[in-house]
């Protein structure tokens, strides 16, 4: 019997991906959690098997949040299930420790078959997010693959309209360590301004 947390901020989200695994014999829903925090004090006091994660809830989340349940339980299989397409995120939850990466748009049999291959030790990894892990490691990619984990995310908030302070708040930073991360991302990407930067997200499709 696979053991499986799952870990949505939408109730409807986990409505749905509980449905579908509790049609599978071999599948039981062991945890629920509505945001990282839960996440993470639920994968400390209990044993999974897999943990399906989706990348951006209140709390911990996204590649921290990968990175802090490795760290709790090395042997838990991570799959994220994300809206962000693999162009934003899979390299890095990848490379962060995640067994798996697959978009919310995904049919319901490939997350059960992605599933049970993670669950029996195997990473499921799609020819886009291997060309992106083969790209950062030599250093081919575009210029925001070179951003450190916490830069990545500070530019997706800025990018999506984020202010400092708000972003501060959400990622439990103080501001001025967000404007350095800032002034860091701006002079990686090569950008002057918040603007170009949005410019940029759009051009690379990252929001």
């Amino acid at each position: 019997m696979i053991r499986v947390l799952l870990a949505d901020d939408h109730a409807i989200v986990r409505d749905g991906l509980r449905g579908i695994l509790a049609a599978q014999a071999d599948v039981e829903v062991a945890g629920e959690a509505a945001d990282g925090d839960q996440a993470l004090a639920l994968v400390r006091a209990n044993d999974y098997d897999v943990a399906v994660l989706d990348m951006s809830m209140p709390g911990l989340s996204g590649i921290d949040l990968v990175k802090r349940l490795k760290l709790e339980k090395p042997k838990l299989r991570l799959l994220v299930l994300s809206m962000h397409g693999e162009q934003q995120y899979a390299a890095r939850a990848l490379k962060a420790g995640a067994s798996g990466y697959l978009t919310k748009d995904s049919a319901s049999a490939q997350l059960i078959g992605v599933l049970r291959k993670i669950a029996a030790g195997g990473v499921h990894v799609s020819e886009a997010a291997a060309a992106g892990l083969v790209a950062a490691s030599n250093g081919d990619g575009p210029p925001h693959t070179r951003l450190s984990d916490r830069e990545f995310e500070v530019f997706k908030m800025l990018a999506a309209g984020g202010s400092p302070t708000q972003i501060a708040e959400r990622l439990h930073l103080s501001v001025k360590t967000v404007s350095t991360h800032k002034t860091r991302v701006l002079d990686k990407l090569g950008l002057a301004t918040t603007a170009e930067l949005v410019r940029y997200a759009l051009e690379h499709q990252l929001l």
